[in-house]
């Protein structure tokens, strides 16, 4: 690694983007270092089939067969699984030296589950935010980006 760089995610369940902190450190670069995104549809739409049915196992009565997890919900934590594997990789390759991470809350959880230890040791604040909709000038006024490195 040339020199100490801060990464910046922005993420939500559906998008993500990861930023560099410009030399000086306190602006965020223009433009996105990566950025992915996923099609979450509603839980109704990812199940096509309605639920089986199943009978009281001390009774007379049936009822609809509930799935133990929620399709939708699901497919928002294989996004977090991508978007921490992509963090894995720049810590491997010493891209970063630092990682500030901004997400809303059920997100954050999620990634906080999927990172590695070596990403987590790399995280110095994190923002439970949902600013994945807005440029990086409006970003970086709800965050405080530290001293330079």
């Amino acid at each position: 690694m040339t020199k100490p760089t801060t990464w910046v995610l922005v993420a939500d369940a559906q998008r993500a983007r990861l930023f560099e902190v410009e030399a000086g450190g306190r602006r965020l670069g223009r433009s996105p270092l990566w950025e992915t995104s996923t099609d979450v549809p509603p839980s109704r739409e990812i199940t096509s089939d309605r639920p089986g049915r199943t009978f009281d196992s001390g009774g007379e009565g049936r009822h609809a067969h509930e799935a133990p997890t929620d399709p939708q919900r699901l497919e928002k934590y294989r996004f977090a699984r991508t978007v921490a594997e992509a963090l894995g990789d720049g810590q491997r390759r010493e891209q970063f030296a630092r990682l500030i991470v901004v997400a809303p809350p059920k997100m954050l959880g999620d990634l906080r589950h999927e990172l590695t230890d070596a990403v987590q040791q790399r995280v110095v604040a994190e923002y439970d935010k949902d600013l994945s909709k807005l440029p990086p000038e409006d970003i970086e006024r709800h965050l405080d980006l530290g001293p330079p490195l």
